[in-house]
């Protein structure tokens, strides 16, 4: 009897680690080739110097902030649609597809219209060198024009990974990052000599610098939002071809409950980091550079966490649907292993390679010699923020997201900001020094949302 009842729990265990890979494969696939196209993006940039390093650098971390509305909008739609596939509820699942037309438009077109009017005041506000103002001012601006478009791509991903088919926005995804990396190969740089083996022939080349980069990229965003609209309207299961567009106030109310702490969550999350780069700009153009660029070389080593935290919501919002609460409690401890294991392994490995990561991003010795430091520190790190990202999404699916809005603030506001401030305005010190408060929030932020789930008050079937 026991041998059996220990097979029945292995045989469970293999099907749920099972299900979290068949979700999450594509997800982190598309997580790792976006990356890909963020390091080459970086590559291309960093060739043009620090300036223009520092000009995409800044206008970036914003661009965090705009999206957070929009990412937490998809947060809310997930864990209710895969609350409803889990009960059998197919009608309102089609019911909340339609209103996440409605939210999309309405947040894509609301941000653009901020978006733009702020952008000639932007770089002022951050802290930049007077002298980079114009340029970083018009990279935001060609960058921020099809924010509904970015709207589309985020929001009805989001509709189609609640209903399981993460390969759809995969493929869009793998589309739009390499039609980025072909539109910024011919915008950025001037036409030059290209040889291949033993044939050489000339490239053309627009030589727009960073405003070429900014196009490449709002293109790209248009045709994954068309693209994704696209895929939306053809899936069965959530298609709201037909149906009656109305606000559904039954459907927005419970999405709206999950989706606005997120929001606010991750708005004062980036707004914090906002902050965080103005502090960090004060410290010049090379150290600028260098934050820049260990930011992007670090998010390939994410890419395990955020790879399965939408997976996570996915399976967690399944079984609250389905009432299951064994599944439920034990889907968040295999979740949470995995994932703080693949993280320790990367985190690594990022140790090892971060010179060699820095080098791909810069030709100045300056900058890799600062990054490549800070990049080691934030290594040792990795587990950490494993656990931070896999029990956000654990949370998101079930509604539970409260919580880590309150330890967020208290980590960005009570921890990262001020001593950050302290360590360059008051201390003297420098991009080691804030990078260490950086890492002492996340740390701080991770004990708190697990001491959270030690407790259970997460999970409200109250699994014993």
């Amino acid at each position: 009897m026991w041998k059996q009842e220990n097979k029945t729990k292995r045989r469970e265990t293999a099907a749920i680690i099972l299900s979290i890979f068949v979700l999450a494969w594509p997800t982190m696939l598309e997580e790792a080739l976006r990356t890909v196209v963020q390091y080459v993006d970086a590559a291309m940039v960093g060739r043009l110097g620090p300036d223009a390093t520092a000009v995409v650098g800044i206008t970036n971390i914003v661009s965090w902030l705009i999206n957070s509305p929009i990412s937490a909008a998809g947060v809310g739609l997930i864990a209710y649609i895969s609350r409803m596939a889990g009960a059998g509820e197919a009608d309102k699942i089609k019911r909340a597809s339609v209103q996440a037309v409605y939210i999309a438009v309405l947040l894509g077109v609301l941000e653009c219209a901020i978006t733009l009017s702020v952008s000639g005041f932007l770089p002022k506000w951050m802290g930049m060198e007077e002298r980079l103002y114009k340029e970083a001012s018009r990279y935001f601006f060609i960058v921020c024009l099809p924010l509904l478009f970015r709207a589309f791509m985020a929001i009805f991903g989001a509709v189609l990974r609640a209903v399981k088919d993460t390969k759809t926005p995969m493929y869009i995804n793998v589309f739009v990052n390499a039609l980025n990396i072909i539109l910024n190969f011919l915008l950025i740089y001037e036409a030059r000599s290209i040889r291949i083996g033993g044939i050489s022939f000339r490239l053309w080349g627009a030589g727009m610098g960073t405003a070429g980069a900014a196009i490449g990229t709002a293109v790209s965003f248009t045709a994954g939002g068309l693209l994704m609209m696209a895929a939306l309207w053809k899936n069965p299961l959530v298609s709201p071809k037909g149906a009656a567009f109305k606000p559904d106030m039954e459907i927005i109310k419970p999405c709206a409950r999950i989706a606005v702490p997120v929001a606010l969550e991750r708005m004062v999350s980036c707004f914090g980091h906002v902050t965080f780069t103005s502090i960090v700009t004060r410290l010049g153009t090379v150290s600028f550079a260098a934050h820049s660029i260990a930011e992007t070389a670090e998010q390939a080593f994410y890419i395990p966490g955020y790879g399965m935290q939408s997976a996570a919501t996915t399976l967690e919002g399944n079984a609250l649907g389905e009432g299951d609460k064994r599944k439920l409690k034990k889907t968040a401890r295999i979740l949470l292993a995995l994932v703080v294991f693949m993280m320790t392994v990367s985190g690594g490995i990022m140790f090892i390679s971060a010179h060699g990561l820095m080098t791909i991003f810069s030709k100045d010795a300056s900058v890799i010699s600062l990054g490549t430091v800070v990049l080691k520190i934030c290594a040792l790190s990795e587990p950490v923020f494993g656990a931070y990202i896999i029990l956000g999404g654990i949370f998101d699916g079930v509604g539970d997201t409260l919580p880590p809005f309150i330890y967020s603030l208290i980590g960005m506001w009570g921890i990262r900001i001020p001593i950050s401030f302290l360590c360059v305005h008051v201390w003297g010190l420098n991009l080691t020094a804030v990078w260490l408060c950086m890492i002492a929030h996340n740390v701080a932020v991770a004990g708190m949302m697990f001491v959270h789930y030690l407790k259970g008050k997460w999970n409200p079937l109250k699994a014993g």
